[in-house]
Order: structure tokens, then C-alpha cells, then sequence
């Protein structure tokens, strides 16, 4: 699991006098700005993928999985980061690695969650 890959790096961090970053992603969503990448997998099946293809009239409809969750409209609620952002992250946490010399476990998400039909 994700948990224990931590503990792994930990346990190595302190047997081995190593330092360590370990980001927690959320839902990774969107694509470049410059449109140079982006979710590019014809079957994915990924929501913003799936939603924005609907939109678009790539796609008949959009099904939604789900709908009877314990919030204002039924469906699941998530934290999605945009992959720039995501990109950022990454550099930022390399920078601090590399500046402070400290290890590092961080959730990656903005702390805010919508629901699926948000």
C-alpha cells in the first residue's frame, strides 16, 4: 500500500541517513495549459475526461456511479488537483529537499472537495 511504501522510505530514511519526499496525490485532473499533454488514452475513463468529451459531443452521455453517498447531491466528493499544479509540487518538494535537508510526507490537493456532479 501507499502507507506502507512510507513507512518503507521512513525505516530506510533512518537506517540509512537518507532524506525523503513522499507526496500524497489526490485526483489529478486537466492537461497543460499549452495543450503539449494532457490525458491523451482513447478508452480512459477518467470523470474530467469523461465529462469534458460529453461536453463536447465526443461522447453520448456521461454515467455516473454512485448516488447514494451521505452529501448534498448524493454523489462521492473528491479534492482534484490540477497536474500543473501537481508538476509544481513536485519541483517545489525538490527545492525544499534540497534547501532544508529535511524529509517531507505532503497531501497534494487544494483542501477543497466537489462532488462528482459538481
Amino acid at each position: 500500500s501507499k502507507l506502507m511504501s512510507e513507512w518503507m522510505l521512513r525505516d530506510a530514511a533512518i537506517a540509512h541517513d537518507i532524506r525523503y519526499t513522499a507526496l500524497r496525490y489526490f485526483n489529478v485532473a486537466g492537461a497543460d495549459p499549452k495543450g503539449r499533454t494532457g490525458q491523451s488514452t482513447p478508452g480512459a475513463t477518467h470523470l474530467i475526461k469523461v465529462a469534458c468529451e460529453t461536453a463536447l459531443g465526443k461522447r453520448p452521455f456521461m454515467q455516473v456511479f454512485g448516488k447514494d453517498y451521505p452529501t448534498p447531491d448524493g454523489t462521492c466528493i473528491r479534492d482534484y488537483i490540477h497536474v500543473s499544479d501537481l508538476a509544481a509540487a513536485h519541483r517545489l518538494a525538490l527545492q525544499r529537499l534540497r534547501d532544508c535537508g529535511e524529509s517531507l510526507v505532503a497531501n497534494c490537493g487544494y483542501s477543497h472537495g466537489y462532488s462528482v456532479l459538481e
